[in-house]
């Protein structure tokens, strides 16, 4: 999301996180900070493949992905968690109902179009793809919106992605995503409160 603050606007030209900074290099958007660690650390292939094709189809799910799980999935949070805090008011069920129709939509291509019958997106290991699209369907668990729970080929898929990763590490890469709701719970500034509000009621339109 946008960032006012001045180190932000340092580390990324588009005054947004996330943002690297390695040594003098500073890169913005999440899935080209990945991108760039799988090649600078010489990760396992099976992250971002060597093989010209299965590169092709980590690529392909990364580009889809933006415009369909991106679109809906982090919007649950926005709408039952931080726009709340923030106005102080809770949004319309419709809302999250529009929302979720979306994501359901964008979940029977993932699981048609991509996943079919593989252990996971490209074939048989785990890719940068997988972790992609692990992270955004959490935050729907997180808010109680579980996109799991009546999709068993879903389901499994994200067993895999667990036992790949290590359930220890999962859980704690996805700690605070699946504690959102804590957030109600804080007080904000009223200014800050003021000021983002618009600007977050904008990003759901």
């Amino acid at each position: 999301g946008p960032s006012n603050s001045e180190g932000a606007g340092k580390v990324s030209l588009l005054k947004k996180v996330p943002a690297l900074k390695d040594g003098d290099f500073t890169l913005a958007e999440c899935t080209a900070i990945l991108l760039y660690l799988s090649r600078k650390y010489n990760t396992p292939d099976h992250w971002y493949p060597s093989d010209i094709q299965k590169r092709a189809r980590v690529d392909e799910y990364l580009s889809w992905h933006h415009a369909n799980i991106r679109a809906n999935a982090p919007k649950t949070m926005w709408i039952k968690v931080l726009i709340p805090l923030f106005t102080g008011q809770p949004l319309p069920s419709e809302k999250l109902q529009e929302v979720m129709e979306g994501l359901s939509t964008s979940l029977k291509q993932f699981e048609e179009r991509f996943l079919q019958d593989k252990a996971f997106i490209i074939g048989s290991e785990i890719s940068l793809a997988d972790l992609v699209a692990i992270v955004e369907l959490m935050q729907p668990v997180g808010v109680g919106c579980d996109v799991f729970e009546d999709r068993p080929r879903l389901r499994e898929w994200r067993r895999r992605v667990e036992d790949a990763v290590g359930k220890e590490l999962f859980f704690q890469a996805h700690e605070m995503i699946l504690n959102i709701k804590e957030l109600s719970n804080i007080q904000i500034d009223p200014q800050l409160k003021e000021q983002l509000a618009p600007v977050l009621m904008k990003m759901l339109k």
